[in-house]
């Protein structure tokens, strides 16, 4: 009998070993010899962009061809153009001022982890990434996409060979399990980890010893606020969710509509598509998106809405192009709330973006820390506060979330590898690039002498420090302490130290006027929050202190460090 793991690992060590022989002969090349093998892989990948689509969507039963065949074309075109003008190689740069030289080192053999939703422009992206930074890379498909992956490293090995690659530049496993995969990722000749695919595989990553950049899930949450183009805001949503069936991590899960838009913002979505449900099909929706143990049924994912909406039991209108579920929770309890990764979409309506915020909190701590959100508006105020607490590190404005986060329509790095920080457990949160895979030495001259026992020299002296000016006349009435109070909140919003509403209640401040974004309404009578709130900035407990109430807060709330440190020493927190 064939023992599947013994032999997986066996590939897994026959492919490191012929990758580590290789290695230092890609080292050797020039930035012009890594440029040509660069060069003849998009050659011959471009070629093979819908071929290679279709055989992931019949492989995998995710998404569909025609978004499959954009996301390869958007790696073999974009990506590359992006890449070509690096320098990987050889000397990066050097200093005359500092007498420093930087040089090029790559990071080791790449053992990249491969999913199942987005197969063949992953690994696309992974082989270009890692021959650019000379890197040679091991790949370890999902097992329910290994046909497809096999065939594009096939085609590229071929292809970087020919241009004077080593062989064993290349090398994909074709006895593929857990084990084999264990094995990669922890063996002596592994450099770094590219891991894409779940949480327990990006942990498995994270605890191998090596170092690994990993992608954690994503549950994008997307506002729309009063200010926006809601027209274009309802096209962007639409799309975004129902790109390749919702497959990306970055494709939009939730939607939070500013609650004077509502009614536009759903009649404009269902112009695009959408169908909003009614109470009975959203409970019929939970019970198959969601198995009884709580964890994503994958026979939803990738599929398309009519499909998902038969499994569920109930017709759609034909031209149906993503499923709608009005919430008003978030968590176990509400199962839609999740990441869904399918063309379904949670809808919640706030008054006001700072109601809006708390929601999208909320929704993030369920399952996205670090990762994606989108927001729609045109008030550039809203944008930057809004945008400013967020703990996501690609906040895509006005353009679907799903392609913008990775580079389509927007200017961040164009990739398939998405860091989330240390918030979403990753090591960075770029946009993973061949940056990533070189290490730089540092050819340093000296520029001053040392001489054993040296004094250590005087600083210069300080120069004279300027006479304080004046201060202003006391006045001749001490103003009481309401009055005082006012004065301070309203100078502290001006300059931003909390925020216009002087609350950390997370509550609508109601329309907005010119006047109410120069000079902070008074606030509101010292009061402590009924429930517990689910963020909580220095600013929040800066302006609870002003305000003489404590702020209630639970297990699930994020509280930032500094806003912790101030709470904790003034008493200020206390357990909702």
């Amino acid at each position: 009998m064939e023992d599947k793991d013994l032999l997986s690992i066996a590939d897994a060590r026959r492919l490191l070993a012929a990758a580590s022989a290789a290695a230092p002969g890609l080292a050797s090349l020039s930035q012009e010899g890594i440029d040509a093998i660069l060069d003849a892989m998009q050659a011959a990948a471009l070629p093979h962009a819908e071929d290679w689509a279709r055989l992931a969507r019949d492989e995998t039963g995710f998404g569909n061809v025609p978004d499959k065949t954009r996301k390869n074309l958007f790696v073999i075109v974009d990506v590359h153009r992006f890449i070509r003008p690096m320098r990987t190689v050889g000397v990066l740069s050097e200093d005359h001022d500092r007498r420093l030289i930087e040089i090029a080192a790559p990071a080791g053999i790449v053992a990249a982890i491969v999913p199942t939703t987005n197969p063949t422009s992953t690994v696309i992206n992974k082989i270009f990434i890692a021959l650019k930074a000379a890197c040679p890379i091991v790949i370890s498909p999902h097992p329910n996409a290994k046909a497809c992956v096999q065939e594009v490293a096939a085609v590229l090995e071929r292809a970087a060979r020919g241009a004077g690659a080593p062989a064993g530049s290349i090398g994909c496993m074709t006895e593929v399990s857990i084990e084999g995969t264990r094995e990669l990722m922890k063996h002596r000749l592994t450099g770094i980890i590219l891991a894409t695919g779940g949480t327990g595989l990006v942990r498995a990553a994270y605890s191998s010893g090596k170092p690994a950049y990993g992608v954690g899930p994503g549950n994008v949450p997307s506002y729309v606020d009063r200010s926006a183009d809601v027209t274009k805001a309802a096209r962007d949503i639409v799309a975004g969710k129902t790109f390749d069936n919702g497959v990306l991590c970055s494709a939009e899960n939730a939607v939070v509509a500013d609650s004077p838009i509502d009614r536009a913002l759903v009649e404009a979505m269902r112009g695009e598509g959408a169908a909003f449900l009614e109470a009975p099909e959203i409970e019929a929706l939970e019970r198959v998106v969601v198995t009884p143990a709580g964890s994503l049924n994958t026979a939803v994912v990738g599929r398309d809405a009519a499909t998902i909406a038969s499994m569920a039991g109930f017709p759609v209108a034909p031209g149906t192009r993503c499923l709608v579920a009005r919430l008003d929770r978030v968590g176990p309890e509400a199962p839609l709330s999740r990441e869904k990764l399918s063309p379904i979409l949670a809808y919640y309506v706030e008054d006001g973006w700072e109601a809006a915020c708390a929601r999208c909190l909320e929704i993030l701590a369920y399952g996205g820390m670090g990762h994606t959100m989108s927001l729609h508006a045109r008030d550039r105020d809203v944008i930057m506060k809004f945008a400013l607490g967020k703990p996501v590190f690609r906040i895509v404005v006005n353009s679907p979330a799903a392609v913008g986060a990775v580079g389509v329509t927007t200017g961040v790095d164009p990739s398939m590898t998405l860091g989330c920080g240390a918030l979403g457990g990753n090591i960075t949160s770029d946009n993973i690039t061949p940056r990533h895979l070189v290490n730089v030495k540092r050819l340093a001259f000296e520029l001053r002498p040392y001489t054993r026992g040296e004094a250590v020299p005087e600083p210069p002296p300080r120069p004279p420090r300027e006479a304080a000016p004046a201060l202003p006349a006391a006045p001749t009435r001490f103003p009481d302490r309401e009055s005082l109070r006012a004065l301070i909140l309203a100078a502290a919003g001006r300059h931003g130290v909390i925020s216009p509403a002087g609350s950390a209640s997370g509550e609508s401040a109601g329309p907005r006027t010119a006047a109410s974004r120069t000079e902070a309404p008074p606030p509101p009578k010292a009061a402590t929050r009924a429930g517990p709130v689910p963020f909580v900035s220095e600013a929040d407990v800066r302006a609870a202190l002003l305000e003489g109430r404590r702020i209630a807060i639970s297990r699930k709330t994020i509280v930032t460090p500094s806003a912790r440190d101030l709470g904790e020493a003034h008493h200020v927190f206390v357990e909702g």
